[in-house]
């Protein structure tokens, strides 16, 4: 049996059957790892294009840098032209960095000025931006001002021929030396960041600094308030350096009282500032010796209108509210008992509401003084109707027991005649309507009064009714006690009040 040749390769060789059929799946299986390895291929061919583009933007690279080198030996021989040389100032050439000029790198600026020799003499001045709150209940200030720091540094000097400084911001400032001061007794304080930090450094070719910055600090204040609301606080901000003593950098005010500038528009809402003024004194620590301090004291003297209005102008009102009650019936308890208490209650609540704004100190306040004496006023009304309602129920008792030992008045024509007869009674019809019904019941309480008034005069029976004399006094009196009160209290508060308002103004 005879087969046709398969390719060129094996044109002059027969096959058999079984071997072409051979063949023909080892050409087929050549196909498919031809297709298989086309991805392969074509990954290969991009990684060489990719290689290609490396190779390229690496050469573009290089002539970048070449060019840049050539620019700027350009520069650098344009530099010795004479045309540069016409700006000697070197301290305005924006070729030149400002921390070559001042030789940063060239000293160690850990050290303060003159390091070993004498102190470095430092001044200061502040100018007060706003005075923000005075807090009672915390005992402390919240002050904004501009703290301007003075020195010299040789180490910062730098050529210039026209004598112009220069200025920067934050960033060198932590790069030189500066005066680590810091406010004693300060609870809170930060540096204002907006828009960027508020922050100045002035170098003169010299070597004269100017340090400024922006302060918003809350300081303690020890307040005595014992005279509150009319009292005159003294509050002081004090500046000191943290590390070095007065054998290292020496504080002082720049100008004097001069040195402290205030602006004219702060005001505060409870206070009136009264002077500014500074002072410098040497404060001592037994751990680290004596350091120079700056003092800004400031005296303010608080408004007193809003406290008359608030506090004492409502406590005047309720103790003459509290007097009213002398002239209502002491038979009308629904009306005297519950006005007594409403003052009471309001004068309670006067007092929690001012002591609810104050610290607690242990001592008393002048507004404390006000409020508890008219708080006892207020009281003891109170307490002058409870002893009016008791002696009338006395005399009430004392009364029925004399109207049972009475004789009977069944005889007595016309009792009501009788009662207004003076040669009777020993009162005038006058006197019977004015005094007679005070205190009495509409029905017949005049008629048994002036019957008790009757059997006291009749010889007969004043031997039974001796001891019931003293009920006549007892009535007296209790009518007197509102009459005495209605004079006795007012004078009583406003003698108090002249007392009060003498010493305290």
């Amino acid at each position: 049996m005879f087969c046709f040749s398969l390719s060129p390769i094996f044109k002059s060789v027969i096959y058999d059957r079984q071997t072409l059929k051979k063949l023909h799946t080892i050409k087929k299986q050549i196909k498919d790892q031809i297709w298989k390895n086309i991805p392969r291929v074509l990954f290969c061919l991009s990684a060489s294009w990719y290689s290609i583009f490396k190779h390229t933007f690496s050469g573009l690279i290089c002539v970048s840098i070449l060019m840049e080198q050539v620019a700027k030996r350009h520069q650098d021989g344009w530099r010795r032209s004479p045309i540069y040389k016409r700006s000697p100032d070197m301290t305005k050439s924006l070729m030149t960095k400002s921390e070559q000029l001042l030789r940063i790198d060239d000293h160690d600026f850990t050290m303060r000025p003159a390091f070993g020799g004498p102190p470095i003499p430092v001044g200061v001045d502040v100018q007060v931006e706003s005075l923000d709150t005075i807090s009672e209940v915390d005992m402390d200030f919240t002050m904004t001002l501009y703290l301007r720091h003075y020195w010299k540094d040789e180490r910062l000097s730098f050529p210039s021929t026209n004598n112009q400084s220069m200025t920067f911001d934050s960033r060198l400032v932590k790069k030189i030396w500066v005066p680590d001061m810091f406010f004693v007794h300060s609870k809170r304080s930060f540096i204002h960041d907006t828009t960027t930090d508020n922050v100045m450094l002035r170098v003169y070719p010299d070597g004269n600094v100017l340090y400024s910055l922006r302060v918003t600090v809350t300081a303690m204040c020890n307040m005595d308030l014992s005279r509150f609301p009319l009292d005159t606080q003294t509050c002081s901000l004090e500046i000191e350096s943290y590390a070095y003593t007065d054998d290292d950098l020496m504080l002082y005010w720049k100008k004097g009282n001069e040195s402290l500038n205030t602006d004219d528009r702060i005001s505060l809402s409870q206070f009136l500032i009264q002077k500014f003024h500074t002072t410098t004194k040497l404060a001592f620590y037994s751990s680290t010796g004596w350091y120079n301090r700056l003092y800004i004291h400031f005296t303010l003297r608080r408004h007193i209108f809003f406290f008359l209005l608030q506090t004492y102008f409502p406590a005047t009102l309720m103790v003459m509210l509290s007097w009213v009650s002398f002239w209502i019936d002491r038979r009308a308890v629904p009306a005297r008992v519950p006005l007594g208490i409403t003052t009471v209650l309001t004068m309670s609540t006067i007092i929690t509401g001012v002591n609810a704004s104050m610290p607690r100190v242990s001592y008393i306040k002048a507004v404390d003084i006000y409020l508890w004496v008219s708080f006892v006023f207020v009281f003891l009304s109170v307490i002058e109707y409870a002893a009016v309602n008791y002696l009338s129920t006395v005399q009430e008792r004392k009364e029925r027991k004399l109207r049972e030992r009475l004789p009977c008045t069944c005889g007595i024509g016309n009792p009501d005649e009788m009662m207004i007869d003076p040669q009777i009674t020993g009162y005038g019809s006058t006197d019977v309507n004015i005094t007679g019904n005070y205190g009495l019941p509409e029905n017949g309480g005049r008629q048994e009064r002036i019957l008790a008034q009757v059997a006291l005069n009749d010889p007969q029976i004043t031997g039974q009714v001796k001891a019931s004399r003293g009920y006549v006094n007892i009535w007296i009196d209790t009518h007197a006690i509102d009459k005495y009160s209605r004079v006795v209290f007012p004078g009583a508060y406003i003698l108090f009040n002249i007392i009060y308002w003498s010493i305290y103004l």
